[in-house]
C-alpha cells in the first residue's frame, strides 16, 4: 500500500516574525530577521534575537482554522532551552504563543516570507 501524502498545510513554509508581546523584535533585524518555519516532515525551526529552536510539529486545526502545535528545543546564547508553542492562521497572518519550559512566554505575529 502506498502511504497517502497529507495535503500541504497553509501554515507550511517560512514566516517572518513581525511582533512579539514579550520581546522587541525590531532590534534583532540586523543580525537575522526573526522567523518561524514549518516543514512538511513535521519539523521546523525558529529564531529571534539569541534564541534558536528546532520544533517537533503537529499540523492541526483550531476552531476550524489551520494550526500547528509544537514542542521545541534549542539554545539562548549558551544556555540550552526548550518548551512548547502553537500557531493559528488568522487571515494572512500567523498568531501564536511560544513558551519556555519553567520560564518566559510570548505571543507572536508572523507574516509569510516572500520567496
Amino acid at each position: 500500500a502506498v502511504a497517502k501524502r497529507k495535503p500541504k498545510s497553509p501554515i507550511e513554509g517560512r514566516w517572518n516574525i513581525v511582533s512579539m508581546t514579550a520581546w522587541d523584535v525590531e532590534e534583532t533585524v540586523e543580525e537575522l530577521r526573526p522567523f518561524i518555519e514549518f516543514e512538511r516532515n513535521e519539523g521546523g525551526q525558529f529564531q529571534f534575537g539569541c534564541v534558536y529552536g528546532e520544533m517537533d510539529c503537529r499540523l492541526t486545526e483550531r476552531n476550524g482554522k489551520p494550526a500547528a502545535e509544537f514542542s521545541w528545543e534549542g539554545h539562548d546564547e549558551d544556555e540550552q532551552v526548550f518548551g512548547r508553542g502553537w500557531a493559528v492562521l488568522e487571515g494572512d497572518q500567523l498568531e501564536g504563543m511560544l513558551f519556555f519550559h519553567h520560564g518566559d512566554e510570548s505571543g507572536f505575529t508572523a507574516e509569510r516570507s516572500e520567496g
